[in-house]
């Protein structure tokens, strides 16, 4: 069969309403917008962890958090989980990657996070653009084209920080001209390829080169979706985030003035629009290069940011939508029609599957994912689950009481258990939402006697989630 090529571009940290196709009438993004009308837009994408490593982690291995082993950041993947790059490679695939990966341990010690059997012939990994590191690829062609920049943004109190490099020296820069020269020199030709692009904002530290600053300075953007006294009618921890982010490590809600929020904002939606920029470039390049016709592109994010909604910053044991719902696009002219959008759930884990599926390959063997290519298509009869599944096992920065929550999310409804005893010795509490009455997630019914009812009916629906995508792949040999 035709193997179509397989671009993934992926953001780190990008809310799904951070895209004009998602309704957002504040933020410039032509380019994702217009890769939205020429493909599938799914409105309704959740990841399976808030933070990075546990949910790049299901989106390589295909599996979910409590199934791949990888629960925290700074948790690596086990060298035993297959890759669904690796069998990509196995399959003929060419394989490449720049920028973050993240399914390792990767921000201590000044090293490269632990490389797996991957499949990737092409690995240029630089984690972020902070960190020091003699493999940080990003790192090293920036000391060798301009060592005065490097020095400056690698100085502490220096002034410059890398967020806020000139355009050309950008870390987001750089990801495009590595996906583009991929594209144009360094693919093999004789190969259908798989390549990763992976950018690292719109994530915090907030800063961007001017030129895409002021796009958005002085504009009138809306303020954080909040109202007085919210908190209070949710579970604790809550209020310890909006106080210090990141178990005490980062600034909270309540450390930040309405302008500095404002800017925030204003950065936040610049790196986006940064990313737009390059995802532009790099598509221009597919066609000039004549592979747009028979490439599969997706687009998409490892989770979400709070910038201030619910008096809360960063990310975090939080499930709201804006931090576990992310955009996801996929454009393939070749085989999936255009300009259309799916309202049903999908998670990330059903990416592997996907790709493979479009590939011919066969399925991870262990994978717990669907196809969405069935879905993007129209089939009437196309699987679907229903639900949504994303975990946090105090999985941040660690809380010293950790924190562990649960979230399902079910047609209009979305449930999320805050554990108790005996996995932490936290009271436990919870959150529910009526989406459908409540889209803004302000109205927490955990504890109204009128939904104890359905709060039950999901507890209950959540058990058997769980038990349901336990790993129960070890073959039995007999029946005793």
């Amino acid at each position: 069969m035709n193997q179509p090529n397989i671009l993934l571009i992926c953001t780190d940290q990008q809310r799904f309403n951070a895209m004009g196709a998602y309704g957002n009438d504040e933020i410039d993004t032509p380019n994702l917008d217009r890769l939205a009308e020429q493909g599938v837009l799914f409105d309704n994408c959740y990841v399976q962890a808030p933070v990075c490593g546990p949910s790049r982690a299901s989106l390589m291995s295909g599996r979910y958090v409590h199934a791949h082993g990888a629960w925290a950041n700074g948790v690596g993947l086990p060298a035993h989980e297959q890759l669904f790059s690796r069998t990509l490679a196995d399959h003929g695939y060419d394989c490449g990657l720049a920028g973050k990966f993240h399914v390792g341990g990767a921000c201590f010690g000044g090293r490269l996070e632990p490389r797996l059997d991957d499949g990737f012939r092409v690995f240029r990994w630089a984690h972020d653009p902070y960190l020091g590191s003699s493999e940080n690829a990003y790192h090293r062609w920036l000391r060798a084209v301009r060592p005065d920049l490097y020095e400056a943004a690698a100085k502490p109190g220096s002034g410059i920080g890398f967020d806020s490099l000139p355009t050309d020296f950008h870390y987001s820069r750089w990801i495009g001209n590595e996906t583009i020269d991929y594209l144009r020199h360094s693919r093999d030709a004789d190969k259908p390829f798989f390549f990763v692009a992976n950018f690292f904002d719109p994530h915090h530290g907030f800063g961007a080169p001017e030129e895409y600053l002021d796009r958005y300075r002085g504009k009138a953007l809306r303020p954080p979706v909040t109202r007085d006294q919210e908190l209070a009618g949710k579970p604790p921890v809550q209020t310890e985030a909006s106080h210090r982010s990141y178990a005490g490590h980062a600034r909270g809600y309540t450390e930040y003035t309405e302008s500095e929020l404002h800017d925030v904002r204003v950065s936040y939606y610049a790196m986006v629009s940064f990313v737009d920029d390059e995802v532009g470039r790099i598509l221009a390049a597919l066609d000039e290069a004549g592979l747009a016709e028979d490439t599969l592109v997706v687009f998409t994010s490892d989770h979400g940011e709070m910038l201030g909604d619910h008096q809360l910053m960063l990310k975090g044991p939080m499930m709201y939508e804006c931090a576990v719902r992310v955009p996801l696009v996929m454009r393939w002219p070749a085989g999936l029609p255009a300009g259309e959008r799916r309202v049903e759930l999908v998670q990330w884990i059903d990416l592997a599957t996907t790709f493979l599926a479009a590939a011919g390959a066969p399925p991870l063997p262990h994978g717990q994912g669907l196809s969405l290519l069935p879905l993007a298509r129209g089939e009437r009869d196309a699987p679907v689950r229903g639900w949504a599944l994303c975990e946090y096992r105090n999985s941040g920065h660690p809380y010293e009481e950790p924190v562990h929550t649960t979230m399902l999310r079910h047609d209009r409804w979305k449930i999320v258990v805050y554990h108790g005893a005996p996995s932490t010795t936290r009271a436990r509490s919870g959150e529910l939402y009526d989406l459908e009455g409540d889209p803004a997630e302000l109205d927490n019914l955990w504890d109204d006697p009128a939904h104890a009812a359905t709060r039950v009916e999901l507890q209950e629906l959540l058990l058997d989630v769980l038990v349901a995508t336990e790993d129960r792949s070890q073959p039995r040999e007999g029946h005793w």
